[in-house]
């Protein structure tokens, strides 16, 4: 039996904290301060999203149509936030349900790397110099308040409120216990200088940062060991290098549950942030050189070097950056290469993963994707169950006329085929559908969750009705049989008819697409159905059939009706839900490129 290092982290770091305590009783309060931290990040992060009903999708959405502005954002949600690591989430959400572009997405990460910095610069410019935890008080206590009440945004409030009194609070302790741990352990005995210096402090930056996943918590305490003097200034910055390096396993993490894509992103993060690192560990004398250059043309003190590590890690991570932007599309392509598309396999749900459970846009967006997918896979059915191939169907220009000359049986199974095809994804997207609703979530996206779970019930009865009708349609349209055979060339035609129009109407532009038609159908359709009976009972009277094909006629046209009733009622409903929500989404995401700002 193998025993994987995964499983061995956990018992690790707590044997690890365990000695810290029984040594030494500053550690005790650095690591309390780190503890709370990093709570104050959970409450900050479970604050934001309590405010993703649509606020947050709604700016990401209009972010991402080019990479200026994916970098922007990346850089501004990060700074508000305080957290890379939800943004890392938040943008692999939203690429795994296809609402986002890759390239929008590495943008996303290139910026939130740069907007990461700030929270440097807020611990060294400010929780430094002043007492932290004066300001953490009250915070906490306006905070806690929010946090117990029952409107979702008041709540989100306090969450953020009180997460950011428990971010100064761990500054404080973290800042107290290297004060006091200064008195007793010289830690600047151990420093290391030169080339081993560098990668040891690297690699120690990049293990903190992945126990802790918080590349923030690892600046913070790199920066209150370096203001208690208890490291050097240059491992402190190789701290700050493999703070970055560590802060791609959140991404990583987030990855898992993820679709290719969000596992494309993931790798491009790893790619970007390595890279980084390789060229600031190579580079460290000139950027050093840059850092004191700057420092001195804005004012801070030659010895102040907890500032000086906040001007590093941004000239690092912009440099990163400018390096890495004109190369972005070779690195997309790369990675591209490396993580390819599976191959498509119908049976199985394209949108639906966990990593689109977070956010009430994603599981919006993903329901309506894979409901699609799931009316494409029931047109195959549906086409080959009448014995029509759907590219033929679309093309054609006489729809009559070519159902008329469809006459050869389609050779498939439709049951295996339904329960492939069909009836598998049918139950993923209930089961999604049920998973995503047991959410707290607006009840605007519930409405739309349900509506579009019973549209794809829709569907799926549509399918059900069609491999009721496919025997006799296809005896009676094989071979001609008189006015039976006409009878059942007008049901298919009908049911073809529909579909054209329904996919017109996937194809049309959002802001001209009209759904009218469909109320218009359903009455049009059950006009027919009526008129379709007279026409058997006349046929029957005329002995022109015999009750017995008039009755296996009937209740064909029965099944037939149905399709197309389901097919209506299901276009209406889903584009109903769709373009409700979605509308401004289509319109950027349909933008001309040539109206995009690019980066060459």
């Amino acid at each position: 039996m193998t025993i994987s290092p995964k499983t061995l982290i956990l018992p690790v770091v707590i044997a690890l904290l365990i000695g810290g305590f029984w040594v030494s009783p500053e550690f005790q309060e650095i690591a309390a301060g780190v503890a709370i931290f990093l709570f104050g990040m959970l409450m900050l992060e479970d604050g934001f999203r309590l405010f993703s009903g649509g606020f947050l999708e709604r700016i990401l959405e209009r972010a991402t149509r080019s990479i200026p502005r994916s970098l922007a954002f990346g850089v501004v949600t990060t700074t508000i936030m305080q957290s890379s690591s939800l943004v890392s989430v938040i943008t692999i959400s939203f690429l795994s349900a296809g609402l986002i572009s890759l390239i929008a997405g590495v943008g996303i990460i290139f910026g939130a790397n740069l907007g990461t910095t700030t929270g440097a610069w807020l611990v060294a410019g400010f929780g430094m110099k002043v007492n932290i935890s004066a300001y953490a008080m009250p915070l906490l206590a306006v905070g806690i308040i929010f946090v117990f009440q029952t409107s979702k945004y008041l709540r989100g409030t306090g969450y953020v409120l009180a997460g950011l009194g428990f971010l100064f609070l761990g500054i404080h302790h973290m800042k107290e216990g290297f004060e006091t741990f200064k008195d007793t352990i010289d830690l600047t005995q151990f420093a290391l200088g030169g080339l081993a210096g560098l990668i040891i402090y690297t690699l120690i930056g990049t293990f903190a940062t992945v126990v802790m996943q918080s590349s923030h918590a690892t600046m913070v305490l790199t920066i209150s060991a370096l203001a208690a003097g208890q490291i050097t200034y240059e491992n402190a910055l190789a701290l700050a290098i493999g703070a970055n390096v560590g802060t791609t396993i959140t991404a990583i993490i987030g990855s898992l549950t993820a679709n290719y894509q969000g596992k494309r992103l993931a790798l491009a993060h790893l790619v970007f942030n390595i890279a980084t690192a390789a060229v600031a560990l190579v580079l460290i004398s000139p950027l050093r050189d840059a850092v004191d250059m700057i420092s001195h043309w804005v004012g801070i003190d030659a010895d102040d070097f907890t500032l000086k590590l906040a001007v590093f890690h941004t000239i690092f991570n912009a440099l990163g950056i400018t390096l890495m932007l004109p190369l972005m599309r070779r690195l997309i392509a790369l990675i591209e290469r490396t993580i390819r598309e599976p191959v498509r396999d119908l049976s199985q749900p394209k949108f639906l993963n966990e990593a689109v459970d977070e956010f009430p846009a994603t599981i919006e967006v993903a329901m309506q994707k894979e409901v699609l997918h799931l009316y494409e896979n029931a047109v195959e059915l549906i086409t080959h169950g009448l014995n029509l191939h759907r590219k033929d169907l679309f093309e054609a220009k006489d729809i009559e006329a070519m159902v008329k000359a469809s006459r050869s049986e389609i050779d498939f199974d439709i049951d295996e085929r339904y329960e492939q095809r069909v009836k598998t994804l049918y139950s993923a997207i209930v089961e999604f559908a049920t998973r995503a609703t047991g959410r707290e979530l607006p009840p605007d996206v519930v409405a739309r969750v349900y509506q579009l779970r019973d549209v794809s019930e829709r569907i799926v009865r549509a399918v059900k009705a069609t491999k009721h009708l496919r025997r006799n349609a296809t005896r009676y349209t094989q071979t001609q049989h008189g006015a039976i055979t006409d009878l059942y060339n007008g049901l298919r035609t009908q049911i073809a008819r529909i579909l054209v129009e329904i996919n017109r109407l996937e194809l049309a532009d959002p802001e001209s697409r009209s759904r009218l038609w469909l109320d218009d159908e359903l009455v049009v359709i059950e006009a027919e159905y009526r008129k379709t009976n007279a026409i058997i009972e006349t046929m029957i009277r005329e002995e022109k059939v015999t009750a017995s094909v008039a009755t296996s006629f009937l209740n064909d046209s029965n099944y037939a009706y149905k399709v197309m009733r389901e097919l209506l009622e299901a276009a209406r409903d889903y584009y109903a839900a769709r373009d409700s929500a979605l509308s401004e989404v289509e319109q950027i995401l349909a933008m001309e490129e040539d109206d995009e700002e690019t980066v060459t």
